[in-house]
């Protein structure tokens, strides 16, 4: 008896279909399986066994052959077992012959029939919907995160159930409809909290309003991490379309909770400065996303920069440039997407306290520690800023020593977003920081003063074509957190300023 269930496994992002073919037939009795199957899928074997034992199902001695087609392709995960079973169920009669016909089914079974979640349901199931199918049958943990697509999906604990809804014959269910919400005060820590730093805090805006990478130098605790860890707060809420597309890459992930099935808020990732670069730009056999991808439209805080991975900060170079990241494989080549909004925060030597009198570095020892981040890489930073230990006066201050909170911050955000939006509407890049070097000369239009201040610092700061056009970039921010058409010549200041770090503000020149 032939029996053919659909499913799915990812690539990467992407959910692969898969043909389940199932045959029980005369034969020397065993349990085959074939299709360019990994050791994980050959598993599949004894956990679908053990189950349908346990749910009372009598398997005859006879020849099971299971197929996963394509078999050019290389298969792996978990969630084989419930097509597998489902096909078996089939062909010995305990299902509806052609009951699963057009329907996606993906699952892994435990010993005892449970059906236990798996990665990748979204992604399998907006598959399913753009390849012609009826329905899907998800394992019930990632029900929620299956309606997300919103596409008829029905949920089963066990195998029990399973049967139950393919004999029920019913496909057609009510898909909700998940909101965004888009208002309210923004969550989690506050600019409010944040005493003094004008500098750095101005900085923080303007990255955030053209989506910047920005690199905090200064003493510890001088309040690096907590500006960073703020600027989340300030960044618009997620759109539809963007929220499904984090949705995709934290299912792909394993990291959505059943609680949460769609991403509504930016992600903030700050990994540990040992992370490996497989972690960091994702990997594995068939690889899944690293931490720039699960950045994607939020922001990646990387804290003690120098004290990095060489080969991890050099792998940052590509996907600051083209927003995305490209995995090579022996099974193919892997596109992540990777648009964050870098912040990296670093001290200026090695204890910390350079240019200051208490610093014990030598000038050899300051030289080498900031040599560990290339100068390909800082040329990409487009501000850097300074934080200074606030002083007494500050601490004590109350309220008096406080700038605009995060309330504030994000309507000014907002409305610079409104306006790139705008602008770009026709464009395949959305913000100030990604405007390509041919189409600066169209966007960052600039007044006589503000191409006299330009060309005097060119030479003098040894700017060369991509110091430029970031300085450009960011002034054409500037000039739309006040609504200005042109770029003036205080626009200007303050991007050339946010471009050098000098000896009395950390020591490194960009």
């Amino acid at each position: 008896m032939y029996t053919s269930v659909m499913s799915a496994y990812l690539m990467g992002l992407e959910a692969v279909p898969v043909q389940v073919e199932v045959d029980v037939s005369d034969g020397l009795p065993g349990f085959y399986m074939v299709g360019y199957v990994s050791t994980q899928v050959r598993e599949t074997c004894s956990r679908v066994r053990t189950a349908l034992r346990n749910e009372r199902v009598t398997i005859p001695p006879k020849k099971i052959t299971v197929n996963l087609s394509p078999g050019d392709l290389p298969k792996s995960g978990t969630g084989f077992d419930l097509p597998v079973a489902a096909g078996i169920l089939e062909a010995l009669g305990r299902l509806p012959a052609g009951g699963l016909k057009d329907i996606l089914v993906a699952g892994e079974l435990g010993l005892d029939g449970k059906i236990h979640g798996i990665r990748g349901v979204f992604s399998m199931v907006w598959q399913a919907a753009r390849s012609g199918c009826r329905a899907c049958v998800v394992p019930k943990e990632n029900l929620r995160e299956a309606q997300a697509v919103g596409f008829p999906v029905l949920g089963a604990e066990t195998l029990e159930e399973f049967a139950k809804v393919v004999r029920r014959g019913e496909w057609k269910t009510e898909t909700p409809h998940i909101q965004i919400t888009e208002s309210g005060p923004p969550d989690g820590p506050d600019f409010g909290d944040v005493l003094g730093q004008e500098g750095a805090r101005r900085a923080a805006l303007l990255a955030a309003a053209g989506f910047h990478n920005l690199l905090l130098t200064g003493p510890p605790g001088s309040g690096k991490s907590m500006i960073a860890r703020r600027m989340p707060g300030i960044l618009p809420p997620l759109s539809r379309p963007e929220a499904l597309e984090l949705t995709r890459i934290y299912s792909a992930a394993g990291m959505l909770s059943g609680e949460d099935p769609l991403m509504v808020r930016r992600p903030f990732r700050a990994p540990h400065h040992t992370i490996s670069p497989q972690a960091l730009a994702g990997g594995g056999r068939i690889p899944v996303p690293g931490e720039i991808t699960l950045a994607h439209r939020g922001v990646l805080f990387l804290d003690e920069f120098p004290e990095m991975d060489r080969r991890s900060l050099q792998l940052l170079r590509q996907p600051l440039e083209e927003r995305e990241i490209w995995i090579s494989r022996t099974g193919g080549r892997f596109c992540f997407p990777a648009a964050f909004l870098l912040v990296a925060a670093m001290n200026p030597c090695p204890c910390g306290q350079y240019p200051g009198q208490k610093c014990v570095c030598t000038p050899a020892e300051i030289a080498r520690y900031q040599g560990k981040i290339s100068r390909p890489l800082l040329d990409r930073m487009d501000l850097c800023a300074a934080t200074e230990n606030p002083t007494y006066r500050e601490i004590r201050g109350g309220m008096d020593s406080r700038g605009m909170d995060s309330a504030a911050m994000g309507k000014l955000v907002r409305g610079a977003w409104e306006i790139q939006r705008e602008r770009y509407r026709q464009e395949p890049f959305s913000f100030n920081g990604e405007i390509p070097a041919e189409k600066i000369r169209q966007y960052c239009r600039t007044d006589a003063g503000a191409e006299r201040l330009l060309e005097a610092s060119f030479d003098k700061m040894e700017l060369g074509g991509r110091g430029c056009h970031r300085i450009l970039r960011t002034a054409r921010t500037s000039a739309d957190l006040e609504g200005s058409s042109l770029i003036r010549e205080h626009h200007m200041a303050e991007a050339i300023n946010y471009r050098m770090l000098t000896k009395g503000n950390g020591g490194m020149r960009i």
